[in-house]
């Protein structure tokens, strides 16, 4: 019931970190978002309604969630629920403050890359809480499990219909080509701060190789073995070149989200062994993820 508690008091906090971002500092700097969200704030730049955003941002974000529920999971869709009802109700109460100026010559560039940081954050805290943010975040969960691909790498794809959208209206509206390119530039530069963000503190889905050295390789074994039901290992004898010693390498394909847990066990059992690890490209897509939520 404790864990139950904290992980919706992190919920809920990633949802009014992500009302941070998007009202103080994504929203006066002028960029698109990515998917669903890209067509919601262009359209609010376009007829300078913030009202417009919302009321977008919830009939979008209501059809997201029904394709959560019925296609990543019900838990999923459930704390994403609530994260995005957390946004939507931070959008509406937080006060109005401006915390730098977004002019493109005054701070616009500090408005962007914090609010991309703090994007990002909000985004994994929701994920590694079995929950998401909503919009491209939802079809990032479903394309990650299907293709193994880091959720922040869905964000970088939907991102081009939707910036298209928004510097068209910007054409339209401004007629200014110059300004279409600078909300060009803004825009990437939020889109990669948010998505590396969460490809960093979110490794569900970046994959490592784990070399543990030992002389005691069927325990070694055992333990990766209890520690996950879907992982294996292989074995391979190795002789030392200084020492002439004979030993064994046993190895294992795990995620980073693992990797603490599974040296642990290791450790456990042997604490003489020597491990280490490096990440790997081109996994298999018979790999096993478990689901988000």
């Amino acid at each position: 019931m404790r864990r139950l508690v904290i992980n919706y008091g992190l919920i809920v906090l990633a949802g009014l970190m992500y009302a941070v971002a998007l009202k103080y500092f994504v929203l006066p700097s002028k960029v698109i978002l990515t998917g669903t969200e890209g067509v919601a704030t262009a359209l609010s730049y376009y007829f300078e309604s913030y009202w417009l955003f919302i009321a977008l941002y919830v009939l979008f974000q209501a059809g997201l969630l029904v394709f959560a529920y019925k296609r990543v999971s019900r838990l999923f869709a459930i704390r994403s629920l609530v994260v995005v009802g957390t946004v939507v109700l931070a959008l509406v109460v937080l006060p109005d403050f401006r915390f730098a100026q977004p002019e493109p010559q005054n701070e616009r560039i500090i408005l962007v890359l914090f609010g991309g940081i703090l994007a990002g954050v909000a985004k994994a805290m929701a994920f590694t809480n079995r929950g998401s943010t909503g919009d491209e975040d939802i079809l990032g969960a479903y394309f990650a499990i299907k293709y193994l691909k880091p959720v922040g790498s869905i964000a970088i794809i939907a991102s081009i219909g939707s910036t298209a959208f928004g510097l068209t209206l910007d054409l339209i509206k401004n007629g200014q080509f110059e300004t279409v390119v600078n909300t060009l530039m803004y825009t990437c530069i939020y889109i990669f701060a948010s998505a590396e963000t969460l490809n960093n503190l979110y490794r569900k889905f970046k994959i490592t190789m784990l070399a543990v050295i030992t002389r005691q390789p069927k325990t070694v074994g055992a333990a990766i073995a209890s520690t996950s039901e879907h992982r294996t290992f292989t074995v391979q004898e190795g002789t030392g070149g200084r020492s002439g010693d004979s030993f064994h390498i046993v190895k294992t394909i795990i995620t980073h989200e693992e990797l603490s847990q599974m040296i642990a066990a290791i450790q456990d059992v042997d604490p003489d062994c020597f491990y280490y690890f490096h990440d790997i490209e081109g996994i298999s897509s018979r790999y096993y993820i478990a689901p988000i939520g």
